[in-house]
């Protein structure tokens, strides 16, 4: 496992011959986060938006260096998010947006150049009763991403049928379990606590984590619809 990890950066780009002042719209070197196996991404909240952090976990579980920020604003049009290599908001990670498919809506995630490197959408059928997610690296792997606990599934069912609690993001914490032909690759622990707090877990070395980390910044921008 460990000649895995000398993986060369999905999220590295080539200096220019003639280095120039990086402006917002100008795609910079972004941090070397394919060699990372494990994040913790936190949200902070605001009265006009939503923060996200996602930083390197240490050993201990706690958080180490910042790799990626998002900010997500409030009573804005849901299902687009930009992910930046820092809060500064200057160089572009990823991003995603919704659109219209057969499957309902599907998010492609593209790079600083908008360039398409992956895609995800939710399963309506497979999510009656536990929320399941189809994750796409093209030409890599399929991910199949599912709540694991079917008691807190069903209290996240009868949650949204609750008057105004629709409204307002689950509190309690679960855990997605995301696998190929029945393989571990991936997995998302939401934490219990007073800020929202998510591991997440890589166990695969081919996977982009910038489509990993897209995806789990969307399974909680996407909570309230």
């Amino acid at each position: 496992m460990d000649e895995d990890k000398a993986t060369v950066s999905l999220t590295k780009t080539t200096p220019a011959p003639d280095p120039a002042p990086t402006s917002p719209s100008t795609p910079a070197e972004t941090p070397d986060i394919q060699s990372h196996d494990t994040f913790v991404i936190k949200k902070r909240l605001s009265l006009t938006a939503g923060e996200y952090v996602v930083s390197v976990a240490r050993p201990d579980g706690s958080e180490g260096e910042p790799v990626a920020y998002a900010r997500e604003k409030r009573l804005s049009l849901r299902g687009q998010v930009t992910v930046y290599t820092d809060a500064s908001r200057k160089s572009v990670l990823a991003a995603f947006k919704g659109r219209d498919h057969e499957v309902g809506y599907m998010y492609d995630v593209r790079d600083a150049s908008g360039q398409s490197f992956g895609s995800f959408y939710e399963d309506a059928g497979a999510s009656f009763l536990r929320r399941t997610w189809q994750v796409r690296q093209p030409g890599t792997m399929k991910l199949t991403g599912r709540e694991r606990s079917r008691v807190v599934a069903f209290v996240r069912f009868v949650w949204e049928f609750v008057p105004y609690l629709e409204y307002v993001p689950f509190i309690w914490p679960y855990r997605f379990k995301y696998t190929e032909s029945g393989k571990p690759l991936m997995t998302v622990t939401k934490k219990l606590g007073l800020h929202t707090r998510y591991v997440l877990e890589i166990l695969a070395p081919d996977i982009d984590r910038r489509l990993a980390i897209a995806h789990t910044l969307a399974l909680d921008a996407l909570e309230v619809d």
